[in-house]
C-alpha cells in the first residue's frame, strides 16, 4: 500500500511511471503466505533495470516458489530521491509499496562499477546501516551477484555474502538455507558460516586480509571453517535451467523495449580484453527447441512483437540459421521481428541477414576493437581488416550505407600510430564504399567511430596491465579529435575519468570501503551519469582516506602478485591468463575454443564444449 506522501511526490517528478508498479504480469502475493521476501534492488533507473535479462530470469526464479516472493527496487532519479528525502518516504518496492528494510534480503546487481555509489545511496534511502558489521539481527541480509562480484573487495564491508557465477541455482538454495535457520532460531553469525560452504557463496568476513608494507595484498586468510578458495556456481544444462514464460510489462519506454531470450552463456572467442568472455566460461548453448518454446511464451505473455536473441556473441550460436529458420515457422505470420544483438564481422553474410528481418537499411555496427593489424593480434580479435572490408562491401550491396565502428584506446602496447590506424580504418571503409559498383544509388556513406577507454579487468591476460594515465588517454582522444577527421567520418569518444575511476574499483581492495562510504557522505551517486559525475568530489573522497587511486589504476602488477580476487575461483586458471598475457605482448593469437581448446581451466565444471584438462 503506497503512502499518501507517495502519491504528492510524484505529482513532482519528470516520469512517475518509475515509481508506481501495478505493470502488467508482475506478482503480488499475500504477506501471509510468505516466509522469505527478496528485494531485487538495481542500482540505476527504471528503464535500465527493467531492460536487463537478469533481473527477468531471477524474478521469476523466486517466485516460482510459493513461500519466497521477490519484488523490484531501482535507484530513484534525483528529483525523485529529492521528493523522497524531503516528504520521509523510504525506499520501496514496486509490487507491495513496503519499505525495503522491511525484507529478510536486499540484493543487489553488480553491473559496473559506477554504480557502487548508487547501492550505498540506495540503503541510505532505505533507513539501513551501511556497514554489514552494524546489521547483527538475522534480517535485511545484504547480498550481491552479477560480472563485479568477481572483485568484491571495494565492497567487502558492506554486504553480507556475494554470489560468484550463475545465480538461478545457488540464490535458491541460499534462501532455503535462510529459511531453515530462521525456524531454527539461528543466528546470523551462523547462517553466514553454513552459507560459506555452499559452492558460489562469498562471505567476505570470514576472510581476513593483510597487506605488504608496499600496499599490495599479501593473503586473505578464511576463518571459521569457510573454504580457502570460493568456486563459481556454473548451470550444466541451460535447456534444464530455469528461464521464465512471463515478466511484468513496463507502463513506460525503457532502453530494450523487447522480449530477450538467452541462447548461449560464455563465448569461444578469448578476447584478451573482455572480462564476460573468460567469466562465464565454458561456452553453453541450448537447443532450438528450448529457444524456439521461450520465445513463443514469451511473446504469447506479454505480447511484444520483436525478440532478441541474446548472448555474448549470438552469431556463434552453431545451428544459427536452422535455429532462425524455424523461428520463421511462426514469428512472420505473427509479423514478429528478429534481432541479433552482438554481429561478428568474421561470420556476417547476406543469407543471415535475409533471416533477420529487424535489421533496418539504416545502419550496422561491427567492433574491430582496435586499427591495426598489430594491436588487433594483441588482443586476440582474430579479425583482419581483409574480413571487415568484405563484411562493409556485402552491406554496401544489400543496401546499408551507416557503418558504426567500435574501439578502444589505451590498450596494451598501444602506441599513437595503432591511434592515428583508427582514423585511417574509419577512412577505408568509405573507400570501399565508393569503390562498390552495387552501392545504394543516391546516397552517401556515413562512417561513425566510438573509442572508449580500454579498463583492465579481473580474470582477464590483462589483469596485470596498468591503464594509461589520464593525461596519456586524453593526449590519445585529442589525436582523434583534434586532426580533421577522414570526409564522411565522425569520431566519439567517453570520457576518461570515468573509465580512470572504474579501473579503481575493478582491480581494487577493501581498503576502497572506505573511499565509498565518503564518496556517499558528499552525497556522490549515479556516477554513470554526466549530470552527476564529480570528479573533483571523488579525488576529495581518495584524499581524505589517504589512498592515492593511481596505485589501483594505473599501476603495472607483477606476474608474483597476490590480488585482491585470488581467493575466488572462475574456472579460468591464473597460469593460463598469464600465459594468454605472454601471447600478447608477442603479439600472437589463440585459437578459439571450438578451433582448439587451449586448456584454460573451464572444464573443471563438465558443461558446454570444454575438452582440455585442468
Amino acid at each position: 500500500m503506497y503512502p499518501k506522501e507517495l502519491e504528492r511526490a510524484l505529482l513532482n517528478v519528470q516520469k512517475p511511471g518509475r515509481y508506481v508498479g501495478g505493470e502488467a504480469l508482475s506478482v503480488v502475493k499475500d504477506k501471509k503466505d510468505v516466509e522469505v521476501r527478496f528485494a531485487f534492488c538495481f542500482p540505476d533507473i527504471y528503464e535500465i533495470g527493467m531492460s536487463h535479462l537478469g533481473i527477468k530470469i531471477l524474478y521469476g526464479a523466486f517466485n516460482q516458489i510459493p513461500y519466497f516472493w521477490c519484488e523490484r527496487v531501482f535507484a530513484p532519479w534525483i528529483d525523485m530521491e529529492a521528493e523522497m528525502t524531503a516528504r520521509g518516504v523510504p525506499l520501496y518496492a514496486l509490487e507491495s509499496g513496503d519499505p525495503v528494510k522491511d525484507f529478510d534480503f536486499i540484493g543487489f546487481t553488480l553491473q559496473y562499477e559506477l554504480s557502487y555509489t548508487n547501492i550505498l545511496n540506495m540503503l541510505k534511502l532505505a533507513g539501513i546501516p551501511l556497514r554489514s558489521a552494524d546489521r547483527t539481527e538475522l534480517f535485511n541480509i545484504v547480498v550481491a551477484g552479477g560480472p563485479c562480484a568477481c572483485n568484491p573487495e571495494p565492497l567487502a564491508d558492506f554486504f553480507d555474502l556475494f554470489f560468484l557465477g550463475d545465480g538461478e541455482e545457488v540464490d535458491l538454495e541460499v534462501m532455503e538455507l535462510y529459511r531453515q535457520c530462521k525456524k531454527e532460531g539461528a543466528s546470523k553469525k551462523e547462517f553466514l558460516r553454513r552459507a560459506a560452504q555452499i559452492e558460489g557463496v562469498y562471505v567476505p568476513s570470514l576472510y581476513e586480509a593483510a597487506y605488504n608494507p608496499d600496499g599490495t595484498v599479501k593473503s586473505y586468510t578464511p576463518k571459521e571453517g569457510a573454504p580457502a578458495t570460493v568456486r563459481k556456481s556454473s548451470v550444466k544444462d541451460m535447456d534444464g535451467a530455469y528461464f521464465p514464460d512471463s515478466f511484468p510489462v513496463p507502463m513506460i519506454e525503457v532502453v530494450h523495449d523487447r522480449v530477450s531470450v538467452e541462447v548461449l552463456r560464455g563465448c569461444i572467442r578469448g578476447c584478451r580484453f573482455c572480462q564476460a568472455g573468460f567469466l562465464y566460461r565454458p561456452f553453453r548453448e541450448k537447443s532450438i527447441e528450448t529457444i524456439d518454446r521461450q520465445c513463443q511464451a514469451l511473446c504469447a505473455s506479454t505480447g511484444y512483437d520483436e525478440i532478441s536473441l541474446s548472448s555474448l556473441s549470438t552469431s556463434d550460436y552453431s545451428r544459427l540459421n536452422d535455429l532462425l529458420d524455424q523461428l520463421h515457422t511462426w514469428t512472420e505470420d505473427q509479423k514478429i521481428s528478429l534481432s541479433l544483438p552482438s554481429l561478428r564481422v568474421d561470420n556476417f553474410s547476406p543469407e543471415l541477414m535475409a533471416r533477420v528481418n529487424s535489421v533496418r537499411k539504416s545502419g550496422l555496427t561491427f567492433a574491430p576493437e582496435a586499427g591495426s593489424q598489430r594491436l588487433r593480434d594483441v588482443i586476440n580479435k582474430n579479425v583482419t581488416q581483409e574480413e571487415l572490408m568484405r563484411t562493409v562491401t556485402v552491406a554496401f550491396q544489400e543496401g546499408w550505407t551507416r557503418i558504426k565502428l567500435y574501439f578502444m584506446i589505451g590498450l596494451p602496447t598501444e602506441t599513437m600510430e595503432d591511434v592515428q590506424a583508427i582514423l585511417e580504418l574509419g577512412q577505408a571503409v568509405v573507400d570501399a564504399f565508393y569503390q562498390c559498383k552495387d552501392k545504394p544509388k543516391g546516397k552517401a556513406v556515413e562512417v561513425s567511430l566510438s573509442a572508449a577507454a580500454f579498463v583492465p579487468k579481473p580474470f582477464t591476460p590483462f589483469q596485470w596491465f596498468g591503464q594509461d594515465s589520464m593525461e596519456v588517454l586524453q593526449e590519445k582522444q585529442r589525436e582523434l579529435k583534434g586532426k580533421r577527421p577522414p570526409r564522411r567520418v565522425s569520431v566519439s569518444y567517453h570520457g576518461a575519468q570515468t573509465s580512470f575511476l572504474e579501473a579503481v574499483f575493478a582491480r581494487g581492495d577493501r581498503r576502497l570501503c572506505a573511499v565509498l562510504e565518503k564518496a556517499a557522505e558528499y552525497g556522490l551517486r549515479m556516477d554513470g551519469w554526466d549530470e552527476c559525475f564529480d570528479y573533483a568530489k571523488w579525488l576529495e573522497a581518495f584524499a581524505a582516506c589517504g589512498l592515492d587511486p593511481a596505485f589501483y589504476a594505473n599501476r603495472q602488477r607483477n606476474f608474483d602478485e597476490v590480488f585482491p580476487w585470488d581467493h575466488l575461483d572462475y574456472g579460468v586458471t591464473k597460469e593460463f591468463l598469464m600465459e594468454e598475457c605472454k601471447r600478447a605482448y608477442a603479439a600472437q593469437t589463440t585459437p578459439n575454443c571450438r578451433e582448439k581448446c587451449s586448456g584454460c581451466g573451464a572444464s573443471c565444471f563438465k558443461g558446454g564444449i570444454c575438452v582440455g584438462g585442468r
